[in-house]
């Protein structure tokens, strides 16, 4: 009898040992990695899926679309690099940070605060393996040459205006940088790689000392085409080649990764900003020139992740998401030469509060989450990554949020057509220009562009207008201003936009 049970205990106890194996009873799932890739000066219209009458085909971005989600108004929150980027792993406007306008260089030091939290730290918190490659453009703490510490106690030295290498000492590593943002890995370029040094930082090291120099490239063609600036470099920098060497690094990254970890890896390709450089494989493939030809390259590397996330079994739990971090550099002169609207349909380009500044391509993937082949008109910038993870996630503390960061994940998953709480989108121009869009209404501070095109800034007449005022739903292209007309409207939304601006905490709609 004792023997019976002995045996009969045995016996359940391997059956529930093969039961707890079976496979249709997993463990809790692991969270999704995520992979962000952020273009650089890429249009809402060099995407053929956004404008199939366009002169650039990017089919693996199209394929991308067709298997998630495609915004059609999502916006960075500035119209040029370095804002946005900080607003993108801050989840704040970039106005609010050390450097209200303008970009950084690449002798800058860090923009973002030391006790800032960031996506990649919150996610890091959560057990991620964060990395990232590519163009970095947030400020490096740069070690001083001994005996000119001195010079760090100037105001806004550094931030304001650029360090002087010959202050530096290359030789030591950055105190600041992505290692102390929440990136366990990373190589990174400084900052646009048509500004010096031209060099790379893996792990926030010197892959090889700037003791080069050149003396710039195509500086009289008003940056464009294969252009960059005068200043130090690494002997072994290839400018053609730094796109293929953030692939390739992105891709080693990747093949390193396994489904029993999670890992988020933040990509900013340094193209197709200038300089112009596609390589041989890529010239003359276009039918805009070399800039068009470079934008393919840059489709060709998105493919060439996606192909490695396939390839290695982790696409089927993958977040990615793909965009721009501004609109496209490309004068009306281009626009005519090639007929190809970078911008699209929209008014202005890089730099501009008009929407071709900002409006940008913003599609998300997530296998078994966002419905294929969907399409959303949701109004979202990219300071909303931050409370995105945060849900995603399940985590609680939505109220320790940053100021500036919405969740989008009920528009992924369907359930809502509208960023639910998030009060209005705010942008910023280069020349600093704030505008509001809420609804369909957008209003902007100022009168001219804010930007790059001309004219720039238009002096406000006494008893006229003060700024603009464009109904988007009927009116796209920004071409009729009803600032005059409406002024109800602009005491609401400049009134939003002073309570947004004043605001330490998330506004309520």
């Amino acid at each position: 009898m004792i023997r019976f049970f002995s045996l009969g205990v045995l016996i359940c106890g391997m059956a529930g040992f093969l039961i707890g194996m079976n496979p249709s009873q997993p463990d809790k799932k692991q969270p999704p990695n995520i992979v962000y890739i952020l273009a650089d000066d890429l249009g809402y219209g060099d995407v053929s899926v956004y404008n199939p009458e366009g002169q650039i085909k990017t089919p693996h971005i199209d394929k991308l679309a067709s298997e998630g989600m495609r915004f059609t108004d999502a916006h960075s929150p500035s119209s040029v690099c370095t804002p946005t980027r900080y607003g993108l792993l801050t989840g704040r406007y970039p106005w609010r940070s050390r450097l209200p306008v303008g970009v950084l260089r690449g002798y800058s030091r860090t923009l973002i605060e030391a006790d800032r939290p960031t996506v990649a730290s919150l996610l890091k918190s959560q057990g991620y393996q964060t990395a990232v490659v590519g163009k970095w453009h947030l400020g490096l703490d740069w070690e001083v040459q001994k005996g000119r510490e001195a010079v760090l106690t100037a105001e806004g030295y550094g931030i304001k205006t650029e360090m002087n290498p010959g202050d530096i000492d290359f030789s030591r590593e950055p105190a600041q940088g992505p290692k102390t943002v929440g990136f366990d890995y990373s190589y990174i370029l400084p900052a646009s790689l048509d500004m010096p040094p031209y060099c790379y930082l893996e792990n926030q090291k010197l892959t090889d000392l700037p003791t080069g120099y050149t003396d710039g490239n195509k500086l009289e063609t008003g940056y464009t085409g294969p252009f960059w600036r005068e200043g130090k470099k690494a002997p072994s920098f290839d400018f053609y080649g730094v796109l293929p060497t953030f692939v390739s690094k992105a891709v080693d990254f990747l093949k390193k990764q396994s489904t029993q970890k999670p890992f988020f890896l933040y990509l900013p390709l340094a193209a197709p900003h200038t300089p112009w450089v596609p390589t041989g494989d890529y010239t003359g493939k276009s039918k805009a020139g070399e800039y068009g030809d470079f934008v393919q390259q840059v489709d060709a590397a998105v493919g060439e992740v996606l192909r490695t996330l396939a390839e290695s079994g982790l696409a089927d739990n993958t977040i990615v998401m793909f965009a721009s971090d501004n609109g496209p550099y490309w004068r009306e002169n281009f626009v005519k030469q090639f007929n190809h609207k970078a911008a699209g349909g929209f008014r202005g380009m890089k730099g501009d509060a008009f929407e071709g500044g900002h409006r940008i391509p913003f599609i998300v993937r997530w296998p078994g989450h966002v419905k294929p082949g969907t399409t959303s008109a949701a109004t979202t910038t990219l300071t909303n990554l931050m409370a995105t993870c945060n849900d995603v996630l399940g985590l609680k503390n939505r109220t320790a949020m940053p100021e500036d960061s919405y969740s989008i994940l009920p528009v992924l998953l369907g359930k809502t057509s509208q960023v639910a709480d998030q009060p209005a989108v705010v942008h910023s121009s280069s020349i600093g220009f704030f505008a509001i869009r809420k609804g369909d209404w957008k209003l902007i501070e100022g009168l001219g562009s804010g930007g790059f095109t001309e004219p720039r800034q238009i002096k406000a007449p006494e008893q006229g207008p003060k700024g603009q005022l464009y109904n988007l739903a009927t009116d796209g292209a920004e071409t009729t201003d009803l600032y005059q007309q409406n002024p109800e409207k602009v005491r609401e939304l400049t009134d939003l936009l002073v309570k947004i601006r004043q605001s330490k905490t998330r506004v309520s709609r």
